[in-house]
């Protein structure tokens, strides 16, 4: 179980992207893996300082993965909703843990944007009905 986290930050690394198979002759699930810097800004003396800001690393399950992940870049803001988990795993012999965000959402803020070129309707989407089927995956993000 995780707490539900809102946050706003700068994508700090270019997105990964990783493909994994699903039984059943079902199409595979992807994996769009985000390192975000969320800063805690606040004003001091006239100017605006980061207080308590951290890294997070960002995961985001969604049919569309791969293409998300041409669109977003190292630098650009963005706003991300979903849930703060702690991860663990063996390193060296070591027990480590970080938290890291499992998102619902990640949507692009508009700072340093130069221009938006809208899709055609309908291009990527397909029938949510498709993905229904996925073991673990929600219909969020599916048939958008």
């Amino acid at each position: 179980m995780g707490t539900r986290f809102y946050g706003e930050g700068n994508i700090g690394s270019d997105p990964e992207v990783r493909t994994f198979p699903v039984r059943d002759n079902q199409p595979p699930r992807t994996l769009l893996r985000l390192n975000v810097r969320f800063d805690n800004l606040v004003p001091k003396d006239g100017e605006v300082v980061d207080r308590g800001g951290f890294w997070a690393d960002v995961e985001w399950w969604h049919r569309e993965a791969e293409r998300w992940s041409r669109l977003y870049q190292r630098g650009m803001r963005i706003v991300v909703v979903g849930k703060m988990v702690q991860d663990s795993w063996e390193q060296n012999g070591e027990t480590r843990t970080a938290f890291k965000v499992q998102a619902d959402r990640v949507a692009i803020l508009p700072h340093r944007v130069a221009q938006v070129i809208m899709d055609t309707p309908h291009t990527h989407q397909q029938p949510a009905e498709q993905y229904a089927s996925v073991p673990g995956a929600s219909q969020e993000g599916y048939g958008e």
